[in-house]
């Protein structure tokens, strides 16, 4: 694993309460999983929009720091394409589109088993900083 989403998913509670687990991570990419529970459901029902979102917000962060740089979201879009119910098993996949010295973009898709739930879109600016693991 890596050390940088080490030590971020350590200090990210919200990340530890969504109940995500790591599973595939490197430069650029970043797979994580989770599963729906009864108190992530709005009066719908379904899963609130926010649920996908705050996955793939994670996956972004990891996935856009993993390569030793800070990294923080300046834009970032969501497409919901399908509703997620309760006890649904979601997989965010993040893939790096483009990096650059300031920037990078990357694509990040929501599935439920093969089935695109949700499409989320972001692009980070590169701090000076980097991490010190």
């Amino acid at each position: 694993m890596n050390a940088i989403v080490e030590r971020m998913y350590n200090e990210d509670y919200f990340s530890q309460w969504l109940g995500i687990l790591r599973l595939e991570e490197g430069p650029g990419y970043c797979t994580l999983q989770m599963t729906v529970r009864p108190e992530m459901v709005n009066g719908f029902g379904i899963a609130h929009g926010a649920i996908t979102y705050a996955l793939a917000d994670s996956a972004l962060a990891f996935a856009s720091n993993s390569h030793g740089r800070k990294a923080v979201s300046i834009e970032t879009s969501i497409n919901h394409i399908l509703a997620v119910k309760v006890g649904d098993v979601l997989t965010a996949i993040a893939e790096e589109t483009s990096l650059s010295h300031k920037l990078g973009i990357y694509h990040i898709r929501v599935l439920r088993q093969e089935e695109l739930v949700a499409h989320f879109k972001g692009v980070v600016y590169r701090k000076g900083e980097t991490w010190d693991v």
